[in-house]
């Protein structure tokens, strides 16, 4: 028998439903996975009891010719789902063990429809960063490494040698899905979490529209931001994850009740006459060379497959990542307000009740949070709140505009870089806040207008790693994402890191 770790979600699929397999099989060789590659630090919790129960379930139903379209599927979950009876931390201290006693909406549809869930998947602390450092677990290393590093897993299964960063927040989730831990994952995305760590690893990353899945169940980031997604080996397998997550849902008032079409079907659909916004700004100043290589030859791809291209202006660009730190920060400062030690997770005992909040949030919440915490405080502060956040939320509805009227002049979709670059190393920009943030300047604008935002990989840089080019569409508009990311896979082809792990 082949590896089944070394099929795609798609296949695997397939291969379940001709009896060539059983999914307690396929889930074994996943646990198997997961167990051999915890140096690279992406699961913070493994449930393998817990999977191969489900897989004996998936197994009874595909006997029965009942199977759903996951059936059998082993997935990661980010640790910002709640998970029932399976612990759920946000990688943050401050909720220690948290269990919940409820499952969120978007894995309530994963296992309705048959999937298996391997754990729980690192992340940054409450979602806050761009390289997944800021996790209370740890950091995640990139299972892609530069050409010619020394780089190992040494005795007890650590680290040797220079590593890379995942991305993040969702770096536990791309990391996963890119060592072949996992036949996909969940994720999130509130300035590019999932489609910056798509691109830094190599996989496919859709950041569906704002409204699209629900977000009941899943710790709040920024919640006119948040938007739940997933992160798989390819864009078919992308589409038939979306299918499941996405829907309606009563108990989330952001979310918009649109049918949920079969993304797969759009998957052979034609882009010839599509018009392709190509905005100049985001031609940054000193973008380095391999990235705009990298976006010539994603014009030429999707030029090759009849769409036309289409110089757009997205004036207002330049302002979104200052008006999205302002934004996020804010509603991230009121989201985490409820943790005060009081009702669930870490508490610290103090002389009175503010000095047991004190002491608990302060132990609590790591570094990044804290800081995102001072600063969304303060921009909602009386003397501030006009200044900065009421103008934050004019910029964007700037932004917004923009990309409306490109749409309204018949633009189909747009097509830019995922990153500026390829993946960093760990501790290499943690000493500078700013430089961390400038990694989500092609991501935010998406977040910011509440569109879908799908990253492809796209290519290899000189030394070797993965680099993503990005798709963003109109709202609700997931399958002509779909349709143009399966061209750009087919031109690009599929990206498998070397196992040194």
């Amino acid at each position: 028998m082949t590896d089944l770790t070394a099929l795609t979600l798609a296949e695997a699929r397939e291969r379940l439903s001709r009896k060539e397999i059983t999914a307690l099989e396929l889930t074994d060789a996943h646990i198997g996975a997961v167990a051999a590659a915890r140096a690279l630090n992406a699961f913070v919790k493994e449930t393998p009891d817990h999977a191969r129960d489900m897989a004996r379930a998936s197994d009874v139903r595909l006997a029965k010719g009942e199977g759903g379209p996951l059936e059998g599927i082993p997935l990661g979950i980010k640790d910002l789902f709640a998970t029932k009876g399976v612990r759920t931390t946000a990688c943050s201290k401050i909720l220690d063990e948290f269990t919940p006693t409820y499952e969120s909406t978007v894995t309530a549809n994963l296992w309705r429809d048959g999937a298996v869930m391997l754990g729980k998947l690192n992340n940054d602390e409450f979602a806050m960063g761009s390289s997944n450092e800021t996790s209370c677990f740890g950091p995640v290393v990139n299972p892609w490494r530069r050409r010619g590093s020394n780089v190992g897993a040494g005795a007890g299964g650590q680290i040797e040698g220079a590593h890379l960063v995942p991305g993040g927040s969702s770096g536990g989730s791309a990391a996963a899905v890119a060592a072949r831990l996992c036949l996909g994952a969940t994720a999130t995305d509130t300035g590019g979490s999932i489609r910056q760590p798509a691109a830094f690893t190599g996989t496919v990353g859709l950041k569906p529209t704002y409204g699209r899945c629900s977000r009941w169940g899943i710790v709040a980031f920024a919640s006119s931001l948040d938007q739940a997604g997933p992160i798989a080996r390819t864009v078919r397998d992308a589409a038939m994850l979306m299918r499941s997550m996405a829907g309606h849902d009563p108990k989330d008032t952001t979310s918009v009740d649109v049918p949920v079409p079969d993304y797969g079907a759009a998957l052979g659909r034609s882009v010839k006459g599509m018009r392709i916004g190509i905005p100049k700004e985001y031609r940054l100043d000193g973008m380095p060379r391999e990235i705009e290589t990298l976006w010539s030859q994603g014009i030429a791809w999707l030029k090759d497959a009849g769409a036309e291209m289409v110089d757009v202006s997205l004036p207002h660009t330049k302002y979104a990542l200052p008006a999205y730190y302002i934004v996020a920060p804010a509603e991230a400062s009121s989201n985490l307000a409820r943790y005060d030690g009081v009702r669930y997770g870490l508490r610290r005992d103090g002389r009175d009740v503010i000095a047991m909040y004190e002491a608990t949030r302060a132990e609590g919440f790591g570094a990044e949070v804290r800081r995102r915490v001072m600063i969304g405080t303060y921009v909602l502060s009386a003397g501030y709140y006009d200044a900065y956040y009421i103008r934050a939320q004019k910029v964007r509805t700037l932004i917004k505009r923009d990309f409306e009227e490109c749409f309204a002049k018949g633009v189909d979709a747009m097509l830019t870089p995922a990153t500026p670059s390829a993946a960093f190393g760990i501790g290499e920009k943690g000493s500078d806040p700013v430089e961390m943030y400038l990694n989500d300047v092609f991501t935010v604008t998406v977040n910011m207008a509440g569109l879908p935002g799908i990253a492809v990989p796209a290519g290899l840089d000189a030394q070797g790693l993965p680099l993503g080019l990005q798709l963003i569409g109109k709202a609700f508009d997931e399958e002509t994402l779909f349709a143009l990311g399966q061209k750009i896979e087919d031109a690009a082809g599929h990206y498998t890191p070397e196992k040194w792990w």
